[in-house]
């Protein structure tokens, strides 16, 4: 599966080792019904279904039919299934492997070597080895070719096809980092130009390392939330998650000194969400008003004998009506849309009333990147019009919703995304991510250094001394 076409006899080789160490524990049977029932949710629930090709989606699930029949373990058999679920392309719809498969999959451990790989600008660089290989394979090495083909059609064909997710910024992100994923004794063909443009050739075979210290030194764990004064009373803050509600409280308790600050920055990078809610509490302090508006949601309106009347009406049909039926062009409209999957239940839209004693209404900037998602994306609608507020960074992650959740065999889940958000203006953002006012992209130094460099604040602090003159 993951090896090039020619040469896939070395794969049978090298990668029965590795595959005879994941058990098959699944029958024919509950293959075919954990495929069918994957499909079937998502043709009635998934909510961006009337953007998905039907003849590519349906052929799909065919192959999957017949190639979920041949695989030889549980680990090809979920991988089946992500294939299929990446057809979707949606952040929160995910086919996920079961907990004693995931633990088998190595991503940066090749034995003597530990090389984690990164996206920069499409390309993919090893930001970071262990400590005794730096020599070897320097931090900030690009990788070339992979298995006799060149990194983009290897992703292409074998790493691609099997990430799910809304934005082309968020497959290069995964598909840099899971491009050499696989079980131990997998082998890769690694050809690489180092920073000094030396090119270089690496065998590598997934087993344990046992060396933990990194090239880049340690780097301690970031707490959820962090304060700090930057020069010219600027306060800088870092909200790295929503998940819990300790986050809410750790910011509550530096409102006192944030309101001494003449800017701030806030800094959502990073930020893979968790609770709208604690993105409201936060929120609430830095909008003006007393009411939050966020974003807008809709579902699937399903109603079965709607979608009845629609499967016998044309494309045509929707631009005039169908006069033999009787039909006006807007009731064509309403049950074909019906049909295709494309009607919507839009749920009240009105804002939130979120009383805060203190605001911090001084100019402000908010970082983002594409690794900012979810309810931290909700955090920046809240504050989408304050013109106090400019947000820099890169376009965010483009991946929000509520996702159904349901049982695989083999004891684990799926997602499927059941709900439809965009902004208060009705702008769509899942899928393209929500854009800056000030686009500022990280550098190659960036990502390799991210201790000693932030192009991103450093433009953020940057505007804030220029927009005090």
């Amino acid at each position: 599966m993951r090896i090039a076409l020619f040469i896939l006899l070395i794969m049978a080789v090298s990668g029965s080792n590795a595959y005879s160490q994941t058990k098959s524990t699944l029958s024919l049977e509950e293959k075919i019904y954990g495929l069918s029932k994957f499909w079937s949710e998502a043709n009635y629930n998934f909510v961006y279904m009337y953007k998905i090709n039907p003849s590519v989606w349906n052929s799909a699930y065919k192959e999957a039919i017949a190639n979920v029949q041949k695989v030889q373990n549980d680990y090809e058999y979920f991988r089946e299934l992500q294939k299929l679920c990446a057809i979707l392309k949606d952040g929160h719809t995910q086919v996920y492997f079961p907990d004693a498969i995931q633990h088998e999959i190595m991503t940066t451990n090749f034995g003597e070597y530990r090389i984690c790989l990164g996206n920069v600008h499409g390309k993919v660089y090893v930001v970071d080895v262990n400590e005794s290989k730096q020599r070897d394979i320097p931090i900030g090495s690009e990788v070339i070719k992979v298995n006799g083909l060149s990194t983009e059609e290897y992703q292409r064909k074998f790493v691609k096809p099997f990430i799910a997710t809304s934005t082309e910024t968020d497959l290069n992100n995964k598909a840099a980092y899971n491009l050499l994923s696989g079980l131990a004794g997998e082998q890769y063909s690694i050809h690489f130009k180092t920073p000094e443009g030396e090119m270089k050739n690496l065998k590598l075979t997934h087993a344990k390392t046992e060396e933990s210290v990194m090239a880049s030194g340690p780097i301690s764990m970031r707490e959820v939330f962090e304060f700090k004064w930057l020069e010219n009373d600027v306060a800088y803050i870092a909200i790295r998650s929503f998940e819990n509600g300790e986050v809410v409280k750790n910011f509550e308790s530096k409102l006192s000194e944030l309101q001494k600050a003449r800017s701030i920055i806030i800094d959502v990078r990073n930020n893979g969400g968790g609770s709208g809610k604690h993105a409201l509490n936060i929120a609430k302090y830095f909008n003006k008003n007393e009411s939050l508006y966020g974003a807008k949601s809709y579902s699937r309106n399903i109603i079965p004998s709607e979608r009845a009347i629609g499967s016998f009406l044309t494309p045509q049909d929707t631009v005039n009506g169908k006069a033999e039926w009787g039909l006006s062009k807007e009731e064509a409209v309403n049950y074909y849309k019906s049909y295709i999957g494309a009607k919507f239940y839009a749920f009240d839209y009105r804002p939130t009333v979120a009383h805060s004693a203190v605001k911090l209404l001084v100019p402000t900037v908010i970082l983002s990147n594409s690794y900012t998602a979810s309810a931290a994306e909700d955090f920046l609608i809240y504050l989408y019009d304050q013109e106090n507020i400019k947000r820099i960074g890169d376009f965010t992650n483009g991946s929000t919703g509520q996702p159904l959740q349901i049982e695989l065999p083999g004891n684990t889940t799926a997602w499927i995304c059941t709900k439809k958000v965009t902004l208060p203006n009705d702008e769509e953002f899942v899928g393209i991510g929500i854009k800056p006012n000030i686009v500022v992209r990280q550098n190659l130094h960036d990502v390799l250094y991210p201790l000693k460099s932030d192009s991103q604040l450093d433009y953020a602090i940057k505007y804030l001394a220029e927009d005090e003159k």
